[in-house]
């Protein structure tokens, strides 16, 4: 069943369009762009309009270089031919050519002219005849021992090493001219085509492509060879991103209370995360990143206070000792199945804003030429985009695309952070409530939101017609919280218990292990907490007592920080017992 795809929606008036999605157009030649060998002129001038919006163009057949150039009637168009069926890589402007196989085994050559197998044909990488020789074929390999693959292009047979195709072709071309495989719209018609298609972002099938290609293509054309590319060309330069199939693009969030899935869209503006403390944000944006690795599409979280330390999938930049760079982040996000978790707990808040305002501008431009990182998640984005007057260059739609913010705080979000919003996500016990307070924060009338249970979220597009949707959230796989026990749960003993001081009521109040500690830090006053904050109190239990180093130096930076309120030391004390326990019963 198809799923629902919520986040999306048109531009705003007075915001500039976001950059291109699809960045690339990959083709077929024979019964896709051509018919007979022929490329007719209205085929040629559509992949010309399609050049001239900046997207690449590429060739992708199962002919020789030396075969297909004179049938071209402007080579120089494509930016890379994929020839020999994905073994070789050409250039035509620079007129090089790139092996991806080994030769052909001259053996195997040898034998089936033997066995008259007419006609035939020796590439640099490829052997080709046609049927009814396949049987011929295979036993032959089979006599050589050898160990290639036969492919299939409407009665052509072609054999190449295993694990050579028009997929593995491609990739190698992209990763020449730095593009995501997801960013390219793939066009064919034939067997051979079934890779490369599979492969793409958004595969397009041509009229006259077999049954089986057109019944798995994502966008079966009613024109048939050219005239399915001119229809194609005119749907990518209209539509673009509203091309991009749900189920290749849009990691999901849940299911509906129909049981359909809930999926994301990587459309223009951002996707706001709402809920308190302890309402399941980190645990959400977790499962996000598993969803969207499941999808070979690359993310990239800012964590500014480490709760995304042991992220599976992902290289972790930063530490709470040593700064991330920017440089070193945007080279890692840059390559092909990378994905990046920055931590910033070694920065300064104006530090990690600096830090960021360029990171996302240079993230922004990097998505524009290649598609990458495909998903932005933005932990505590109040403190990344914060309330108040702009800190650096004027924010776009394009910015925030595809990028999920996540806060406890959404007033204190810049009005620019805010406008980019085309989706809301609320958690926790009161959903309604955070859908009234991010409505009115959108300038959007409060929607009539349903009641919720269990683990049920709340969907809300801004602007739209529908009420919110109760979706109900699945955990992430991993868990983010990696120690459990006596520390946890257990009792320490009244000697190494941790007491809190009450002077105000002159008592002790005893916590004999990390829950205990978590729920009685919610109860005492202000002054209390503070006092043994500034203590060290608290780091010292934690190193002497919980013997975990991690946590004692975590709270020590916590501790150690002046411009921090009681309120936000006890949320950063909270989380980063979370991050490594099992969570108590919910504080306010």
């Amino acid at each position: 069943m198809r799923g629902q795809g919520l986040a999306g929606g048109s531009t705003p008036p007075g915001r500039e369009a976001r950059a291109m999605y699809f960045l690339g157009l990959a083709v077929d030649f024979d019964g896709t762009i051509a018919h007979d060998g022929v490329v007719r002129p209205e085929t040629m001038a559509a992949l010309r309009r399609l050049k001239e919006t900046g997207r690449r163009i590429l060739l992708v057949t199962g002919r020789e270089v030396a075969a297909i150039l004179p049938l071209l009637p402007d080579a120089a168009l494509f930016d890379r031919i994929v020839a020999e069926n994905g073994a070789v890589l050409y250039d035509p402007l620079a007129r090089t050519e790139r092996l991806l196989a080994p030769p052909p085994p001259a053996q195997l050559l040898r034998l089936l002219r033997e066995r008259k197998v007419e006609p035939i044909s020796a590439g640099h990488c490829i052997l080709a005849t046609w049927e009814p020789h396949q049987a011929t074929v295979l036993e032959a390999i089979h006599d050589c021992g050898l160990e290639l693959q036969i492919s299939f292009n409407k009665g052509a047979v072609m054999v190449l090493p295993s694990g050579v195709n028009k997929a593995t072709g491609l990739r190698a071309a992209l990763d020449e001219l730095q593009i995501s495989m997801v960013n390219v719209i793939g066009a064919g018609d034939a067997e051979n085509d079934h890779a490369f298609l599979r492969a793409c972002g958004c595969s397009a099938a041509v009229g006259n492509a077999l049954p089986v290609v057109r019944r798995d293509a994502d966008l079966p054309l009613a024109g048939l060879n050219g005239d399915g590319i001119v229809e194609l060309v005119a749907r990518i330069i209209e539509e673009d991103v509203a091309l991009a199939p749900d189920g290749k693009h849009g990691p999901w969030l849940g299911r509906d209370r129909a049981g359909r899935s809930v999926h994301l869209r990587p459309g223009q503006g951002s996707t706001l995360v709402v809920g308190p403390s302890g309402a399941g944000k980190s645990a959400f944006a977790t499962a996000l990143t598993e969803r969207i690795a499941e999808r070979q599409l690359e993310f990239c979280v800012i964590d500014p206070e480490g709760d995304y330390l042991e992220l599976e999938n992902a290289v972790r930049l930063g530490s709470l000792d040593a700064p991330p760079h920017a440089t070193e982040a945007l080279r890692l996000v840059s390559q092909a199945g990378v994905n990046v978790v920055v931590n910033t707990q070694a920065m300064t808040l104006q530090e990690r804003q600096s830090l960021f305002t360029g990171l996302l501008h240079q993230t922004a431009h990097l998505r524009a030429r290649t598609g990458r990182p495909h998903w932005l998640l933005l932990d505590e984005a109040h403190e990344l985009l914060p309330a108040g007057p702009p800190r650096g260059p004027a924010l776009l739609d394009q910015d925030l695309s595809a990028t999920v913010l996540i806060t406890y705080r959404p007033a204190s979000l810049s009005r620019e952070a805010l406008q980019t919003v085309r989706l809301v996500l609320a958690l926790g016990p009161a959903p309604e409530a955070m859908i009234r307070e991010a409505a009115g924060l959108l300038g959007c009338a409060p929607p009539s939101a349903p009641a919720t249970g269990g683990c049920e979220a709340l969907c809300w597009r801004p602007g739209a017609d529908a009420a919110p949707i109760p979706v109900t959230l699945e955990p992430p796989h991993q868990d983010h919280r990696r120690h459990a026990g006596k520390y946890a749960v257990g009792d320490v003993g009244d000697g190494r218990s941790f007491y809190f001081h009450d002077l105000r009521r002159g008592r002790f109040t005893k916590a004999n292990n990390l829950h205990a500690f978590l729920d009685l830090a919610c109860g005492i006053d202000d002054d209390c907490w503070e006092r043994h904050l500034r203590a060290g109190d608290f780091s010292a239990w934690f190193l002497h007592v919980i013997k975990d180093r991690g946590l004692a130096e975590e709270a020590a930076q916590v501790e150690q920080d002046r411009t921090l309120g009681a309120a936000d030391s006890r949320r950063l004390i909270r989380k980063a017992i979370w991050r490594r326990y099992a969570a108590p019963s919910q504080c306010p």
